[in-house]
């Protein structure tokens, strides 16, 4: 949002043409490919794939809709059992989208396509109805282990920026350096690796790119890094949150909105004061974040380890639906219900975090009668449920599927047992 920055490498979000037309354009053979994993992500964050010999891919994407079939239910897998909540039983095709394509770097030999199981059709209905396009980045926290054990055996105790976590012929140094080789030989940029806050925490920074592509780039990073980690001999894992006495990790989104409509001056609307520094259309776009991301909760926060991370006061996003330009406890969306509908901004910014503000302060800002993120897994089903324009732009079955799922997948007896649920999930 907002003008180019001064002192930041600026990014443009530029709608450009397919990659590749063809299987051929691959050039599969020349780059030493064998295999490709033909490859999606379940409901409940497991990332599954068949490997098909090049020989057969390549036939496969000779016909007119190259696709392999697969039933929905392989999107809903609770050990080897399915949550329940589908209404259809037949089969759908697995389309292969070729411009998802990338070398695994971190397994030679192989490449990866992702998949489709439906239309692209926010971000197309964004770029049709509002000359819209959006760029996102992500932030992976991880843990290394050596074990998988309770407590987890750490491999250091090194926290933020530590020289510690990064030490000449220490095994962690040797992965945090092949990660970022496999990820750049990859074609994502790679901002920057660093010791996080945790002892054994780190955070690997990826480049913005257009909103699928940058969740494509997001799972193949996390499957470099669970990989690169296990060639090592060490676990990786982004649970949000083991230890209660240590901060967790999160899965920060970066993202940017990028407007092709001509911004009219002087802006007359009557939310201008709130923002001075936003559009209309921005202002707009985050209205709606402000009024539906704590219904997300549910998806974003899926687990009760989630809601151990995320806390008033430990820059884990709070848990106050406002925004702030640099106020780490504000957390910011988006949505395109907003912008069609231009909605007006109804708060102002939060300079410090909500949880510290006092009546009057929050009073100044409009944030009078915040709303609040849930507690408790429980709570964010309830009010995603709830929330009609969610449940309208995700489809009640994808709702009803993926609440069913994380009932049945992350409901465990003991502590030790969710733990070691925790990181082979996460």
């Amino acid at each position: 949002m907002g003008a180019a920055s001064e002192f930041a490498v600026t990014y443009t979000a530029e709608v450009s043409g397919p990659r590749y037309t063809s299987v051929d354009d691959l050039r599969l053979e020349e780059r030493g490919i064998k295999y490709v994993r033909v490859q999606y992500v379940d409901y409940g964050n497991t990332v599954r794939f068949r490997v098909l010999p090049v020989s057969y891919f390549k036939r496969v994407c000779k016909v007119a809709r190259p696709s392999l079939i697969i039933s929905p239910f392989a999107l809903a897998f609770v050990g080897i059992r399915f949550a329940g909540g589908f209404r259809r039983t037949d089969d759908c095709l697995h389309v292969i989208d070729l411009n998802s394509f990338r070398i695994c770097t971190y397994a030679p030999g192989h490449a990866v396509v992702m998949t489709w199981f439906q239309e692209k059709k926010v971000v197309d209905e964004a770029r049709a109805k509002t000359g819209l396009t959006f760029l996102v980045g992500f932030e992976s926290e991880f843990l290394l282990l050596r074990k998988a054990s309770l407590p987890p055996e750490l491999v250091n105790d090194a926290g933020w920026g530590c020289s510690l976590g990064y030490r000449t012929g220490a095994v962690e140094s040797a992965v945090l350096d092949e990660i970022v080789d496999c990820i750049e030989g990859a074609g994502v940029e790679a901002h920057y690796i660093h010791g996080e806050a945790a002892p054994a925490q780190y955070e690997l920074v990826t480049g913005p790119m257009s909103p699928l592509e940058a969740a494509d780039a997001l799972v193949f990073t996390r499957e470099t890094i669970y990989n690169i980690a296990h060639k090592h001999g060490l676990r990786a894992t982004f649970a949000p949150r083991l230890l209660s006495e240590s901060i967790g990790s999160g899965a920060h989104m970066h993202l940017s909105l990028h407007s092709s409509a001509p911004v009219a001056k002087p802006d007359t609307r009557l939310d201008a004061a709130l923002a001075p520094e936003l559009t209309p259309t921005e202002r707009s776009f985050l209205q709606t974040l402000v009024e539906h991301i704590a219904s997300l909760s549910a998806i974003t926060q899926p687990t009760n380890a989630s809601y151990g991370r995320v806390e008033d006061g430990i820059f884990s996003g709070g848990t106050y639906a406002c925004w702030g330009w640099h106020n780490k406890d504000a957390p910011r969306e988006a949505g395109l219900k907003g912008v069609l509908s231009g909605a007006e901004l109804k708060t102002g910014n939060c300079a410090k975090p909500a949880a510290q503000m006092s009546e009057e302060e929050r009073r100044a800002v409009g944030l009078e009668n915040p709303r609040r993120f849930p507690r408790t897994v429980s709570d964010a089903r309830q009010m995603l449920d709830k929330d009609t324009y969610l449940k309208e732009t995700l489809g009640d079955e994808f709702v009803g599927v993926y609440l069913g799922l994380l009932e049945e997948h992350m409901t465990l007896p003991t502590e030790e047992a969710t733990i070691t649920r925790l990181i082979e999930t996460f």
